[in-house]
């Protein structure tokens, strides 16, 4: 009953923090002793929340901010450009990689989305690309921004489960650059064809670039590609925590947008500073009922239940790989990223890993799945952010973006079925 409500509610447009919490309060509205009355609840919400791992999601979201405000993402993507390009499919392969490297600065999609699309769409098009070829593509790449660490998927995701933020934070870097290739390999095929690449006008902007100079280039964009070094340099080297990372971050943004680019100033951080309660308040609202939600099924021991019969009636660890990903596919579609993985992992953990799969490696897999609901309708927040910059019709872009999906999920089923390429790293670094 308890999923039925949930169910409904979600059919109905209910905002998804009243679903989650009407949907975990209607096992006591049903059953007066049960334990999960509204003072359960209310305490619960409470004391979750109460979590030194938490700090980094806002902090996080705050550095991002202020790094889009301070022009990172323009930095870094004439510096990829510099080297490629002087080829027609150079300049949408230098897209791809800057989404690639602001996702380790930023950890979120659709933040990707509208901090590279603003820039490179405008160029991207003056220049002769296609312009709904180029949003679709950028819609697509943006995902990577919750692949490639830092994550706040992955920061949720070990909340949820218990897993270490800091090896799952390891392990979604080769996922993030398997899936960064095979985008590029769609956009080499696809300027293949003649009449594409004679319709480009590229020279000018080349020429643009190699008038500057290596030098300069490499010095303007040189606090932008050194921030994720930064970060991820940090955690990895065991010097900081996933959490005092977020705050090396902020400090670090705030050093590179007021000295060394000098950019940001009281009002503009001020700014940043509303834009990150405006995005952060719903998130840490949503998370703190969803963990009482957790909470609930663990009491009705569901997630223990429900892998005992998956595991008694189904012996192929393959059919139950294909299964989960379908159905968090379909998942990524009407959900967001952060209730989805707070909801479903700590039930989907307890039966992958019956059949032997690590929880490191679950997780970034999950991880993936849902990047891909990023630009599938009806929820589509990337699809959503790239028609607000470029007001071409939801339908049209998704349209556009299916091969760059359809190479999504050839890396999905290459990361679900070979657990190296996510496991090797953390495993070379413990």
């Amino acid at each position: 009953m308890m999923f039925f409500v949930f169910i409904v509610f979600l059919i109905l447009g209910v905002p998804i923090a009243f679903t989650v919490g009407w949907s975990t309060l209607s096992v006591y509205l049903m059953d007066p002793t049960f334990s999960c009355d509204a003072e359960y609840f209310m305490k619960t919400m409470v004391n979750g929340m109460d979590s030194y791992v938490l700090l980094a999601i806002p902090l996080f979201m705050l550095s991002s901010s202020i790094m889009a405000e301070s022009g990172m993402s323009q930095r870094l993507y004439d510096f990829f450009s510099y080297f490629f390009g002087n080829i027609p499919a150079g300049l949408p392969i230098a897209v791809v990689i800057t989404c690639l490297f602001y996702g380790a600065i930023c950890g979120s999609g659709p933040a990707t989305v509208a901090a590279i699309g603003t820039m490179c769409i405008p160029l991207l098009t003056s220049l002769g690309y296609d312009k709904e070829f180029v949003t679709a593509m950028i819609a697509v790449a943006g995902g990577l921004g919750v692949i490639i660490p830092p994550s706040i998927p992955f920061i949720t995701y070990g909340l949820a489960t218990g897993a270490s933020i800091g090896d799952m934070f390891i392990a979604g870097v080769a996922p993030g650059i398997l899936i960064a290739l095979c985008l590029i390999a769609y956009i080499i095929f696809y300027f293949r064809k003649k009449e594409k690449r004679e319709a480009l006008s590229i020279e000018r902007n080349t020429k643009a670039l190699r008038e500057k100079g290596f030098l300069r280039i490499f010095k303007e964009s040189f606090f932008a590609l050194l921030a994720p070094v930064i970060i991820l340099g940090g955690i990895y080297g065991g010097i900081v925590s996933p959490t005092e990372a977020a705050c090396v971050s902020v400090v670090y943004a705030l050093l590179v947008g007021v000295l060394a680019y000098r950019v940001i100033n009281l009002k503009k951080l001020i700014g940043c500073l509303i834009d990150t309660a405006r995005t952060a308040t719903p998130v840490m609202l949503i998370l703190s009922i969803s963990i009482v939600f957790g909470r609930v099924l663990t009491i009705l021991n569901l997630p223990q239940t429900l892998a005992s019969f998956v595991v008694s009636h189904v012996e192929s660890k393959f059919v139950v790989l294909i299964v989960i990903n379908l159905f968090l596919l379909f998942a990524g579609m009407v959900m967001d990223t952060v209730p989805c993985i707070l909801i479903l992992a700590p039930i989907m953990l307890p039966i992958v890993q019956q059949y032997g799969v690590d929880t490191i490696h679950f997780g970034v897999m999950m991880t993936v799945n849902l990047a891909i609901g990023f630009v599938t309708p009806p929820i589509g927040t990337n699809l959503f952010v790239a028609n607000s910059i470029t007001k071409i019709p939801i339908i049209r872009i998704a349209k556009h973006a299916l091969p760059f999906i359809a190479m999504f999920i050839l890396a999905l089923l290459l990361i679900t079925y070979i657990p190296q390429i996510t496991l090797f790293l953390p495993n070379l670094l413990n």
